[in-house]
């Protein structure tokens, strides 16, 4: 009987949950450990949008199409969890329509349906859109809902025997006297108690942590941990994403969440990655960016602001200017340490294509020779994570 191995994975985000279901899927013994709960971390924080691939079809294409192409999967296998409900590219200026043929171009060649529309359309479209819209591209966008998404992908982890162990946290990795890693120290802070899980391969999953974790065992991952604040008002006014026609900027998306709306983001570096705090100042840049797009915003009430740190592959450049996309990380090529891999970057649209080339790599590693199905089936309620 052929040996059934053991995959370790730290991180219960969007990308933890789903790479536990691939490697699952594939017949590996998988446990997920996560520090606090699931989605406790960056994942749990984002604004739910399902990304057409628009916003980087003009000076990131590659993860715009990684976007696009995953926003077309994800519609067919997690329905129970977004909301098809489009978006639209508004200019409100000049400079906004200056941008309308480069973001068109970007578009097709990054295979992003779209369709222009007049700003009269556009209103018609979303009546508490500023009135002075010049023009609109409709977008395939669309929104889900954070918590659902990631417990979808955990429910069908567990359906094929992922174990998930919520407030474990590593404190450190298990290596030999040949640098492979062996597994992890875990600090249960249930019950304030130590043990080690020993695995055949480990992979990290923690997104703007990723290079915390690294550090563990003297290995590098360049990334830049980069937070943005983002605001929830307490009236659903629009039913569409609503995008800034422009470059990505501060506070240039705001989008609705069942009976909210809400605006982001905005773009700074830290090197505190577990204390953050919600800068006021940019809680008002973002209320002054909403109602730009959306003069309606005055008459509501703040419901809350908040914080998530995204994690950019790469270091010395401008958060704005850093790729969206994803890099897997195998330490035996890159430091030395064998049994050891990383996963970090992208977007919550993308986690699925994430665990994907994740777990081929883990697979390979291995010596197995198992395809991935996770494109074609339909994730389970997100309901059976806990009835499970």
């Amino acid at each position: 009987m052929a040996k059934k191995f053991h995959a370790l994975i730290i991180g219960a985000g969007f990308t933890g949950c789903a790479l536990a279901y691939d490697l699952a899927k594939r017949g590996l013994d998988v446990t997920v450990v996560e520090r606090g709960e699931i989605v406790s971390g960056t994942s749990g924080r984002t604004h739910g949008l399902l990304h057409s691939g628009a916003r980087y079809c003009v000076n990131d294409k590659e993860s715009a199409i990684e976007c696009i192409e995953e926003n077309i999967i994800l519609r067919k296998i997690a329905k129970q969890c977004i909301e098809f409900n489009g978006g639209l590219f508004v200019a409100l200026d000049d400079d906004d329509v200056g941008y309308a043929e480069k973001f068109s171009m970007g578009a097709e060649e990054c295979r992003i349906p779209i369709q222009k529309i007049s700003g009269k359309e556009a209103v018609s479209l979303e009546p508490n859109l500023n009135p002075k819209a010049i023009m609109a591209f409709h977008v395939p966008d669309g929104t889900f809902d954070p918590l659902r998404l990631a417990l979808a992908f955990a429910a069908s982890a567990k359906k094929y025997g992922a174990k998930f162990m919520p407030f474990r946290e590593v404190k450190g990795l298990l290596t030999d006297q040949s640098r492979s890693v062996l597994g992890a120290k875990i600090w249960d802070r249930t019950n304030n108690k130590e043990f080690s899980i020993q695995a055949d391969i480990t992979i990290s999953a923690v997104g703007g942590w990723a290079g915390e974790v690294a550090k563990m065992v003297g290995a590098v991952v360049p990334i830049t941990p980069t937070p943005g604040v983002m605001v929830a008002y307490d009236k659903r006014l629009l039913n569409r994403v609503v995008n800034r026609l422009n470059k990505p900027g501060d506070g240039d998306i705001l989008l609705p969440q069942r009976r909210m709306v809400v605006i982001g983001t905005t773009s700074f570096e830290v090197t505190d990655l577990d204390y953050i705090p919600v800068f006021e100042d940019q809680v008002k840049l973002m209320y002054d960016s909403a109602c730009e797009l959306v003069p309606a915003v005055k008459t509501t009430k703040m419901r809350g602001a908040y914080m998530a740190t995204r994690p950019l592959v790469g270091k010395g450049q401008d958060g704005r200017s850093l790729a969206r996309t994803f890099k897997c990380f195998d330490h035996r090529e890159t430091d030395g340490i064998d049994n050891f891999v990383t996963i970090t970057g992208g977007k919550a649209t993308t986690c699925r294509v994430m665990a994907e080339k994740t777990a081929d790599l883990v697979c390979s590693k291995l010596g197995l020779d198992i395809p991935c199905h996770t494109r074609e089936e339909v994730l389970v309620s997100y309901r059976e994570y806990y009835r499970s």
